[in-house]
């Protein structure tokens, strides 16, 4: 079982930045990949960016390309989301998941565990 804890996510002003970090526990993939999604209220959750562990590959939505930067410290078995330029339509619960494969998988059933969430609320 791999178990994932978000933090970071909180209120902002349009044009601020937020950085939510993923800490993962249990067994973990040195090999597989981890994933932000989110979910806005009546929304489908969506695919925001994902990376590799071994290689640190990158994978991003069109949406938040040059604004979001997904990273890992593998030391500390983390991945972090650092947010910049947020607008109100990044507002959502922010999930971590994890996948013991690797590659581009941006779909939810990709990816085996996920996280509780975390609220990023953006104000205009």
């Amino acid at each position: 079982q791999v178990q994932l804890v978000e933090s970071g996510g909180g209120l902002v002003q349009a044009g601020g930045s937020l950085r939510l970090s993923c800490a993962a526990s249990g067994r973990t993939f040195t090999g597989g990949t981890m994933g932000w999604f989110r979910q806005a209220p009546g929304k489908e959750r969506e695919f925001v960016a994902a990376i590799n562990w071994s290689s640190g590959y990158t994978y991003y939505a069109d949406s938040v390309k040059g604004r979001l930067t997904i990273s890992r410290d593998n030391a500390k078995n983390t991945v972090y989301l650092q947010m910049n330029s947020l607008k109100p339509e990044d507002t959502a619960v922010y999930y971590c998941a994890a996948s013991p494969s690797a590659g581009y998988r941006p779909t939810i059933w990709g990816y085996d565990y996920w996280g509780q969430g975390t609220q990023v609320t953006v104000s205009s």
